[in-house]
């Protein structure tokens, strides 16, 4: 397990990260999402041992990532935004090249080249030089060279950045295949979209903390719960307002459009009698329906930048 514990970052004035805590399963597929700003190139920079936390610590399987320097070395494999590659190299070159800075030389060194290139796909790219690389290429070469100490995790800053969606598609295969493979990878991204349809679990921040982290599946359960009833009621709007107001599962009630907006924690049943309670009020209900949702109506309601006008709150 990736345990992030009460890491804290500032920049001058700027805090980055705020009592950031998150638990990554071991052999999870973890997206970390956020909007621009959240803390998230912090936070991995952090987990990679590139910066160190003004507090707090990073600890995987217990051991921890940041009072050592060495593990963060041992353990990660980190693939950056900005790729960092040297464009008089050829692909063996570059492989060779990082494989010497972890101690691995000669034969040795060329037989784990040899063996990632052929994993990513690029066993037919080993003489061309870097520059002659597409985007998509380049990226899969820095997945290969984040691997070639073997690592049991790997941290990737928006790896689909700037890649077609054939490149997209081949990315996320190969995470997949690590995963599978017994990896734990932590990618960063601002697109919830991108990562839903790729990762195991998902944790959302915004400015440096926590707002919700957990499966996939335990993510889609609670975007569902929180799409509201849609109602559009043709007379009597005053009596429905104080039916909705009454109803203790009646969370927020807001206004959009001339429309009912009801975030409601009820169940089915639920639902279907707060819809008999307006009907034998005389209450004539043209629409009342649950909002479809999706990762992003959700990411939006979590991280507070909805513009509906709240008129009721149940909230505590």
């Amino acid at each position: 397990m990736l345990e992030i514990k009460n890491v804290s970052k500032s920049y001058g004035r700027h805090t980055a990260l705020s009592n950031l805590c998150l638990n990554i399963p071991e052999g999870a597929l973890y997206g970390l999402v956020g909007p621009n700003g959240a803390g998230k190139t912090t936070a991995i920079k952090i987990i990679s041992g590139i910066i160190y936390p003004d507090k707090g610590d990073i600890l995987f399987n217990n051991i921890s990532l940041v009072k050592e320097e060495k593990n963060s070395k041992e353990i990660v494999g980190y693939v950056p935004d900005v790729l960092g590659i040297y464009d008089d190299m050829t692909v063996f070159e570059y492989m060779t090249f990082f494989a010497s800075t972890y101690g691995l030389t000669g034969y040795v060194a060329r037989k784990k080249a040899e063996i990632l290139l052929e994993q990513v796909g690029m066993t037919d790219k080993r003489d061309f030089y870097l520059n002659e690389l597409s985007r998509g290429m380049q990226q899969k070469l820095c997945v290969a060279r984040a691997l070639i100490h073997d690592p049991a995790l790997i941290i990737m800053d928006e790896p689909a950045s700037g890649l077609d969606p054939r490149a997209r598609y081949e990315l996320k295969e190969l995470l997949q295949e690590l995963n599978a493979g017994g990896k734990t990878v932590l990618l960063s991204s601002h697109i919830l979209s991108e990562v839903s349809e790729i990762c195991t679990d998902i944790g959302i921040i915004e400015g440096g903390r926590k707002i919700i982290s957990g499966s996939v599946e335990e993510i889609l359960d609670k975007v569902e719960g929180a799409n509201p009833i849609k109602v559009k009621v043709l007379n009597n709007e005053n009596l429905a307002l104080e039916i909705f107001k009454n109803n203790k599962k009646v969370r927020i009630l807001s206004v959009d459009n001339g429309y009912f907006m009801v975030y409601f924690e009820g169940k089915k049943l639920d639902e279907a009698k707060l819809l008999e309670d307006l009907i034998q009020n005389n209450i004539l209900v043209s629409e009342f329906i649950r909002e479809p949702g999706s990762l992003e109506s959700f990411f939006i309601k979590v991280t507070n930048h909805s513009n509906e006008s709240v008129i009721f709150s149940n909230e505590y």
